[in-house]
């Protein structure tokens, strides 16, 4: 596609109007690489000329930038006139010139729901790292690895003090190997860059949850806030995120003879549309139903005040065991693999997108089997 240039105005002061050149498509600008229309020529012209002089300048001034219009134009579509092979050097040399950073950007764009929120953050560190400019040119497997080292030993942008998780870590630089991928796919790579780089290792996670004891000691245990307690309980019988929970609508929540109660929501997290089976226990412990617009948990929000409450209610039921609100999640998820329930099954129910999350819990549910294994005992 050929590139268009036209002469532009633009009113600055003292009645004047400030020359520049218009490019269509963008142009990697000379400098820094980064995309641009704009190519100012630091000349003027007057808006009113008052005198000969002052028309006299203005023409020579609009001669002269016709002048590099033309050009400005016939450098940027001189490869017309190459051979193949010399178009393709061409073509290359410009994708050398252009920002990955700003690439990486446009993908961001185009993602949603939480999806979005990772790889905003995953952005955040690669211009932090990059200083915001990182050229096609100057991707190479030893500054891919420079990458990944910095968000293993970099400081986290919530807790400036603790170095980011290895997860979270893991997570932002699958987000770029990602990118790499689909850069290689559009052409503006000539190597499948990603296929070369090593992954950050996952780190184990402890998911702490409840024995079904314990929830039921909960159920007989006050809560501060009663809500809080319901919406907590309403997760440890559904698997449902607490975030999806407090968007929550009457609408969403429906009974079909021979089905029984069913949630129809989209997860926050996913942006997946749901379809979720509930007990009738579940839905009984939302009490009357109410208008369809209305909230199932109007009162229920996410702060240090509610975690305060969240955290006593455990303490009083006598759990010693660091619980938050996910927890219960983690819970539904946990005794669902102790009690039979298929794993696949599981990560239906969990709206889970990979086995592999729902594995997680398969392993704990595992151990926990080893350890019931244990406890029979006979004396010979």
């Amino acid at each position: 596609m050929a590139i268009k240039v036209k002469v532009r105005k633009r009113e600055i002061s003292n009645g004047r109007d400030s020359i520049y050149l218009d490019y269509y498509p963008a142009i990697p600008h000379p400098k820094n690489g980064r995309l641009t229309r704009r190519e100012s020529l630091n000349m003027y012209v007057f808006q009113n000329p008052k005198n000969p002089l002052d028309k006299l300048h203005n023409k020579e001034t609009l001669i002269l930038a016709e002048q590099i219009r033309q050009k400005r134009e016939n450098e940027l579509n001189k490869p017309e006139v190459y051979t193949a092979f010399e178009k393709d050097q061409v073509r290359l040399n410009e994708i050398g010139e252009m920002n990955f950073v700003d690439y990486f950007d446009s993908l961001v764009k185009k993602r949603k729901g939480t999806n979005y929120d990772n790889w905003t953050s995953a952005s955040i560190y690669l211009h932090k790292f990059s200083n915001g400019v990182w050229k096609f040119s100057d991707l190479n497997l030893k500054k891919c690895v420079e990458f990944r080292e910095y968000l293993l030993t970099t400081k986290g942008n919530k807790r400036t003090k603790s170095t980011l998780s290895t997860n979270s870590a893991l997570s932002y630089f699958n987000k770029f190997k990602a990118t790499l991928k689909q850069a290689f796919k559009d052409g503006y790579l000539n190597s499948d860059l990603n296929g070369r780089i090593e992954p950050i290792k996952p780190e184990e996670t402890h998911r702490n949850f409840l024995s079904l004891e314990e929830l039921n000691i909960l159920v007989q245990t006050d809560c501060h806030i009663p809500s809080l307690k319901i919406a907590a309980l309403f997760s440890a019988l559904t698997g449902l995120r607490f975030s999806d929970i407090s968007k929550l609508i009457w609408s969403e929540l429906s009974f079909r003879k021979g089905d029984g109660y069913t949630i129809q929501f989209k997860q926050k997290k996913t942006n997946g549309a749901e379809v979720l089976p509930i007990s009738e226990q579940a839905m009984s412990l939302l009490g009357e139903r109410q208008k369809s617009n209305q909230k199932v948990f109007p009162e229920l929000k996410y702060s240090a005040y509610n975690n305060k409450f969240l955290h006593q209610w455990i303490e009083n039921a006598g759990i010693t065991k660091k619980i938050s609100f996910h927890s219960f999640r983690h819970t539904y998820a946990t005794l669902q693999l102790s009690g039979g329930t298929d794993i696949y099954t599981v990560s239906k129910l969990l709206g889970h997108r990979n086995l592999k999350t729902t594995q997680l819990y398969a392993k704990v549910v595992d151990a926990s089997k080893r350890i019931a294994s244990e406890r029979i005992k006979l004396n010979f």
